[in-house]
């Protein structure tokens, strides 16, 4: 459907206004327009394919559309994103010298870049749009009221217009962009991406907290479902990353602070000591033999003992000793005590008078790959983790099965052994509603490998639902029902110990035979799911990131920039973005550096011009835009005698903060002026302030 509307001064002639008050505002402001101005405006309702038009009557909306103030034309449209609706708002805009466009679609993260680029073709200032989304606002919460629907959908486009007409063309500023990437966290992800950039040709700086990189990964046994040894896929690409000269690499370092914007990001990273030379060891672990002291070991989950002077794992990158300050009797105590390690290397390595290191850099990009972390089973009392010793979680029966150095395994398991599924995701008690993804594979996993490791083992898997989603997973978790592995539908209430065996009963109701089982094992296995890193909290609040609500980090939009943020030149990658297994996360991995690579290519970037604009003479200096501004973008400068408020248009993300504290009303947001969000206002309450019209 298309309305046309007569050039703006052919109607008003033909009206003949007594007064060209355009709009009145609160407090006695008034605005005029110039009736010379011919001001043309293109409203487009799209049908979204069914998806608004099959709620809202677009027809309707494009129709009182074209009875408003200074709209030329409105029209209606099945598919306004694609070419051919594009094509159309270009040719409009050149047969009906539209100056002004009101898109009636879905939500603006869409498409709104997609038709300020038609705009642009079309040689107006991409700015002077205004997008109503009339899908996520309108036919979707609404699908069971459209008359409502369309109501509603009539007033954001309304809303829209009153916007469009005092929308003003604005610029942008250019940002050069170098090739310099900070990659935080160095499991699979973190290195995946950085080898990816690195052999781009691209610098990389890769920091991992822990003295290792390889993450998680690098405790598994095998991976499903192929069964591939897990260190073989792994420990090559950790090889990889030193011998990459695009690629420096900072273990046993945090970042501690991040400022600045894409393009010249400020990082700050502190390096603990390592208390050994890297370079003069060459890890012949006579030092480890003469530690005496002995602490649980973190990689193999607790389940053996390490020195205080150590090696990480096996395969570690880099594979050189490292000294735990928290426990070596030296570093704790002072003085000349013990030093053993010390005294006993042949090398000359051991160095106790290391100290902390401090680096700064400056990078273009940033990805954040910090992985996750298992959930801490002691939360589910009635399962007895960490009270029961034949209490195990998922973690730990990898290192069960992978066994220590020597070939033996860490403990015993005995011949009845059960897995309980969902421990700590589909769970509201803990607030974990989501799904891990990787549970139920990595339990088949783990029960097969048992049972064929041992036939005569008795192997059982408790589980709520049972999701083998992926590729081949299906086919897997029928070869675990081959094996042997006995798959029962119910979960656990309750686990109860024998002080004298220590062996564990179980009670459950099978939900598909509707019978009771109780039933006695050497081993339970809690399927622990994932929980957000601990790094992942200060790494929102340095890069200022949001959080989905299961607290991992948010993606900018799961379908269109499913590794982007909405911080620009920061991207996500792995488990810190949400659960997944291996494949995906390395997908992820490749799919953020190759973002970060396109972006970096383009050599500069336009930054958005919807930011913060000062009135100087209206700044009295209080400082309290500075105060609420979450992006550090304004300060107080000395300008001709008087000091004012300052915006740094780069860093500042146009949130609107300082527009909505300052008492003066000095602060502006471009794009959404106090005169903007009024008049769209007076549309939403239904007040009519157009030419010739009463309120």
């Amino acid at each position: 459907m298309t309305r046309i509307r007569p050039n703006y001064e052919d109607r008003v002639s033909a009206e003949k206004p007594e007064e060209t008050i355009y709009e009145r505002w609160v407090g006695g402001l008034l605005r005029y327009i110039d009736e010379e101005k011919n001001m043309r405006i293109g409203v487009y309702v799209c049908h979204c394919g069914g998806n608004i038009s099959e709620v809202v009557d677009v027809k309707k909306v494009a129709a009182l559309m074209g009875e408003q103030a200074d709209v030329t034309l409105a029209r209606d449209y099945e598919h306004m994103c694609s070419e051919a609706g594009q094509k159309i708002v270009l040719d409009d805009i050149a047969e009906h010298n539209l100056d002004r466009i009101v898109i009636a679609a879905c939500s603006p993260q869409f498409h709104e870049k997609t038709f300020r680029a038609t705009l642009v073709k079309a040689g107006l200032n991409p700015y002077m749009l205004e997008i109503a989304n009339i899908r996520e606002q309108c036919s979707w919460p609404h699908f069971d009221y459209p008359d409502y629907a369309t109501l509603k959908a009539k007033d954001l486009t309304n809303i829209a217009v009153a916007k469009v007409r005092l929308d003003e063309p604005l610029g942008s500023k250019a940002i050069p962009i170098g090739k310099r990437v900070l990659v935080i966290g160095g499991g699979i992800a973190g290195i995946q991406a950085s080898l990816d950039l690195g052999d781009a040709g691209f610098q990389v700086y890769l920091v991992e907290k822990e003295p290792s990189i390889g993450g998680k990964m690098a405790q598994l046994s095998r991976t499903f479902p192929t069964e591939d040894c897990s260190a073989c896929i792994l420990s090559p690409k950790m090889a990889d990353v030193p011998a990459n000269s695009n690629i420096t690499m900072l273990t046993n370092s945090e970042v501690v602070s991040i400022n600045g914007y894409v393009g010249n990001f400020e990082a700050t990273i502190h390096e603990k000591p390592r208390y050994v030379d890297v370079d003069k060891c060459v890890t012949c672990r006579v030092c480890e033999e003469k530690c005496p002291v002995k602490v649980p070991d973190e990689f193999q989950e607790g389940m053996k003992n390490r020195k205080a002077i150590y090696v990480p794992f096996d395969f570690a990158v880099p594979y050189r000793h490292l000294i735990d300050e928290s426990v070596c009797l030296r570093l704790t105590k002072g003085g000349e005590v013990c030093g053993l390690c010390q005294k006993v290397c042949p090398h000359d390595a051991v160095d106790f008078n290391q100290q902390p290191r401090t680096h700064e850099i400056v990078v273009d990009t940033i990805i954040v790959a910090t992985g996750y972390d298992v959930f801490d089973a002691r939360l589910k009392k009635a399962y007895g983790f960490g009270k029961y010793e034949n209490v195990i979680n998922g973690l730990q029966m990898e290192r069960i099965i992978s066994c220590d150095a020597e070939g033996k395994p860490l403990r015993d398991i005995g011949k009845r052994i059960a897995f309980i599924q969902c421990v700590g995701s589909r769970d509201e008690q803990v607030g974990n509603e989501y799904c891990s993804r990787i549970c139920c594979m990595y339990a088949t996993k783990l029960s097969q490998l048992l049972k064929r490791a041992d036939p005569s083992r008795e192997v059982y898997v408790f589980y709520t639902d049972l999701r083998s989603f992926g590729k081949g997973f299906e086919e897997y978790y029928k070869r675990a029902q081959d094996t042997g592995v006995k798959f029962v539908r119910g979960r656990p209430a309750e686990l109860t110990e024998d002080r004298k065996t220590k062996k564990i009963t179980i009670k459950v109701e099978d939900t598909l035979s509707r019978q009771m089982l109780e039933s006695e094992f050497d081993l339970v296995v809690l399927s622990t799911g994932m929980v957000p890193s601990q790094g992942t909290e200060s790494i929102s609040k340095i890069l200022r990131l949001n959080k989905s609500p299961d607290g991992f980090l948010r993606e900018a939009h799961p379908k269109f920039k499913p590794v982007d943020t909405l911080q620009e030149g920061v991207f996500v990658a792995g488990t810190v973005q949400g659960p997944k297994d291996i494949p995906d996360t390395v997908a992820q991995a490749s799919a953020a550096a190759s973002r970060a690579i396109r972006l970096m290519n383009q050599g500069e970037l336009e930054a958005e011009p919807i930011t913060a604009q000062i009135n100087e003479d209206l700044c009295g200096a209080c400082g309290t835009c500075v105060s609420v501004c979450p992006y550090d973008a304004l300060k107080l400068v000395e300008k001709e005698e008087k000091k004012v408020a300052e915006c740094n248009e780069v860093l500042c993300k146009g949130c609107g903060s300082c527009a909505g504290a300052c008492p003066t009303g000095a602060a502006q947001q471009k794009h959404f002026k106090t005169t903007m969000i009024r008049a769209m206002l007076d549309a939403a309450l239904g007040v009519d302030a157009t030419p010739g019209k009463e309120a």
